[in-house]
C-alpha cells in the first residue's frame, strides 16, 4: 500500500520513468518482505502481490502522468468522458439490438452489437474532445476513441474474469448495485495508459 502511494506520487511529480523505477523498487522489496512468511506460498502471494501492484497503482499512476501535462485538467476531462462514452454507448447498443454474444462464458450480456455502439460513442467523443477541447488533430482524436473502446472492453471483461475465477459476483459492496469499486474502475484503469501515451506525444 505504501509502495503504491510511493508510484502515483512520484509518477506526478517526477514523470514516466521515476513510475517506473518506483514499481520496479516496490516490487522487489514486496517480495523481499515476503520472505518472513517462509518458503510456502511464496510465488503464489509474490505473484499475487506484484500483479495488485501493476493492477492498481502501476495504472493508475497514468492518471497522474495526465494531470501533470501543461493541459492536464482537460486530459483528465477527456479520459473520463471518452471513457464514460464507451460504457453508455455500449449499454445502450446492447439494449436496443444486442443479439450475439461477444465473450458468452466470461461476460453474457456483452454483445457485438453493444461493442459496436461503444464504437462509434468512442470515436465521435473522442474527435469532439481531441478537436475542439486539446485543439488536436481530428484524426488523433479518432485514434483515441478506437483505441479506448478496444481497452475499456478489455479491461471490462478482464475483471470479469478475475470475479468468475475468485467465485464471487461483485467486489466488493462499496458501491451497492454495481459490483463495487472496481467494476467502476477497470475500464478506467485500462484505458489511463493508452489515452496518455498518445495524448503526451501527439497532443499535450
Amino acid at each position: 500500500m505504501l509502495g503504491g502511494v510511493v508510484m502515483v506520487s512520484v509518477a506526478y511529480l517526477f514523470g514516466a520513468p521515476a513510475l517506473v523505477t518506483a514499481t520496479a523498487v516496490t516490487s522487489l522489496v514486496t517480495m523481499l518482505w515476503l520472505l518472513r512468511r517462509g518458503v510456502a506460498g511464496y510465488v503464489e502471494t509474490a505473484t499475487a502481490s506484484v500483479f495488485t501492484l501493476i493492477y492498481i497503482p502501476f495504472l493508475g499512476s497514468f492518471v497522474a502522468l495526465l494531470l501533470a501535462e501543461d493541459e492536464g485538467a482537460k486530459a483528465i476531462l477527456t479520459f473520463i468522458v471518452v471513457t464514460i462514452a464507451s460504457d453508455i454507448g455500449g449499454y445502450a447498443a446492447g439494449v436496443l439490438f444486442g443479439k450475439h454474444p461477444m465473450a458468452p462464458v466470461i461476460s453474457p450480456k456483452k454483445s457485438w452489437e453493444g461493442f459496436v455502439g461503444s464504437a462509434v460513442a468512442c470515436i465521435v467523443v473522442g474527435y469532439l474532445l481531441v478537436v475542439h477541447l486539446l485543439e488536436g488533430d481530428w484524426w488523433v482524436g479518432v485514434a483515441l476513441g478506437a483505441i479506448t473502446v478496444v481497452m475499456a472492453t478489455l479491461g471490462d471483461l478482464c475483471e470479469s474474469v478475475m470475479k468468475r475465477d475468485l467465485g464471487i459476483k461483485d467486489m466488493s459492496q462499496i458501491i451497492p448495485g454495481h459490483g463495487g469499486l472496481m467494476d467502476r474502475l477497470d475500464s478506467l484503469l485500462a484505458t489511463a495508459p493508452p489515452i496518455w501515451l498518445l495524448l503526451h506525444y501527439l497532443v499535450l
